[in-house]
């Protein structure tokens, strides 16, 4: 599987895009429309889009993907969020392109996507339907963990205790993971495990 890395030209969240056969692709959290033009140069088609969750800078290049073809999936209890008021009011007002979400996981749910293998697991706190998704040695955390911190839980169903809980469920990961958050520096779990200070209590 590889990985690749797209950073934000504006105020979106980090962009990932995944693939297997270098033909076909699922990308984590297209922040952007300018998603299209780095599908293209790598000569990839985007068939699933996982969103880790559905704040604005984390969707702004699904309406593009959408409209191509793509299938948009999400936490099962954030797709009734991601174009609600309470979201679309963040900062005084924010833009969502129109998007459908195809189907929606679950907690600990294992599913494949174009030749790649995921497992869900729900961590509340940033939102209420925040997910992160482990594919091989890779765990992308969305908002939830940060290189050396964690996601703000200020937002419309953010929860302080809820976060806590997700994040000591990722401490408590068997092994070590490649960490490719939602925004700012890659890292990984077992680095956090020592030197995040959100993390140390656990």
């Amino acid at each position: 599987m590889q990985v690749f890395k797209i950073l934000p030209e504006f105020d979106g969240s980090n962009t990932y895009i995944l693939t297997e056969d270098g033909k076909t692709a699922v990308v984590i959290d297209p922040s952007e429309p300018s998603i299209v033009d780095e599908l293209s140069f790598r000569r990839l088609e985007c068939k699933f889009v996982l969103l880790t969750h559905g704040h604005f800078d984390h969707v702004g290049g699904c309406g593009v993907l959408f409209e191509k073809g793509a299938h948009i999936c999400c936490g099962e209890r954030e797709k009734d969020l991601i174009f609600s008021k309470e979201y679309l009011g963040i900062f005084g007002g924010v833009y969502v392109p129109h998007f459908e979400i195809a189907r929606t996981v679950s907690d600990n749910e294992d599913f494949e996507m174009c030749g790649i293998k995921f497992k869900a697991l729900a961590t509340a706190g940033h939102t209420a339907g925040s997910m992160c998704y482990i594919a091989e040695n890779a765990l992308f955390s969305g908002d939830t963990l940060f290189c050396r911190s964690i996601g703000r839980t200020d937002l419309p169903t953010g929860d302080n205790r809820a976060m806590i809980d997700s994040l000591e469920k990722l401490v408590r990961l068997n092994g070590d993971f490649n960490l490719y958050c939602g925004h700012g520096a890659n890292s990984a779990l077992a680095f956090e495990r020592e030197n995040n200070p959100y993390l140390r209590k656990f």
